[in-house]
């Protein structure tokens, strides 16, 4: 699977052609439902930001009407490891 890359201009994501996502916050839990593409674009997106050199607080919005079919954004963002 090709990664999205971090360098001096920031990230690049790489998103699958006829991507589908929805995130749906009206009960007491958040539900992230996609198509295919769009699991696929999600995962990719997550391991992008996984990657090594990418700082700490970089992160993706997806915002509601325009990436999301949904009411409410959804932000991934990547933060330092933390001790239990």
């Amino acid at each position: 699977m090709e990664l999205g890359t971090y360098g001096p201009t920031g990230l690049t994501f790489i998103w699958n052609d006829d991507f589908e996502i929805t995130v749906d916050t009206t009960s007491p839990e958040v539900v992230i439902a996609a198509n295919p593409a769009g699991l696929t674009s999600l995962a990719r997106h997550l391991l992008t930001l996984a990657q090594e050199g990418v700082p700490d607080g970089a992160h993706l919005h997806l915002t509601a009407g325009q990436e999301l079919t949904s009411t409410v954004d959804l932000i991934l963002e990547r933060r330092a490891s933390t001790d239990a």
